[in-house]
């Protein structure tokens, strides 16, 4: 088992216990990368980026129960930070700029550009598909897909994030690929 992963179980644990000085490790250390995740893909909005990173904390605290060590704590955590930053575009009727960003995937790219996106109202349902897609699929997945595409990681850079050897990241990062494109094509895009 990757040492990362122990380490948060063992956080975990010491929260599930009360220790007060986990609950700050557990803020500090997740708090930042969360924050830059949800700022990427709110605009630069640091305002919603804060608010998506403190919820997603909060959200995750009331389910640490559910963390089974399978992954990171932060692979866990961008979950449901993927999901409040729906939510919050949903409250807000706005769209997350992490869907403008989605396009420049090459796949994304070319799929938009074949269903002849030009038109404004055409091209934001397109990327509210692209982001309900990656709600969808498998968590590790999801993240997966976004590290690579979104944030320009490396194969060894999400090996690390996950845990993993590069060639177990590798295979994810194509398992992850086969299922946004069966997801895309399966809702007729």
């Amino acid at each position: 088992m990757a040492e990362p992963e122990r380490d948060d179980r063992l956080l975990v644990r010491r929260m599930s216990r009360g220790d007060e000085a986990a609950f700050t490790d557990f803020f500090g250390s997740h708090f930042p990368p969360l924050y830059r995740f949800a700022l990427r893909r709110m605009g630069g909005s640091e305002q919603a980026a804060e608010e998506i990173a403190q919820t997603t904390l909060c959200n995750a605290m009331r389910k640490l129960g559910t963390y089974r060590g399978e992954a990171s704590l932060l692979t866990w955590l961008m979950t449901f930070c993927r999901h409040e930053i729906s939510a919050y575009a949903r409250r807000e009727q706005r769209l997350p700029a992490m869907v403008d960003l989605a396009e420049d995937s090459v796949e994304i790219r070319a799929a938009f550009e074949s269903m002849g996106a030009d038109d404004a109202l055409l091209r934001k349902e397109r990327s509210e598909l692209v982001q309900s897609i990656l709600d969808r699929l498998p968590p590790r997945y999801g993240d997966i897909l976004e590290w690579k595409y979104l944030e320009g990681l490396s194969v060894v850079e999400i090996a690390e994030r996950l845990g993993v050897s590069p060639k177990a990241a590798e295979s994810q990062l194509t398992r992850a690929r086969v299922a946004f494109r069966d997801a895309f094509a399966t809702v007729g895009a």
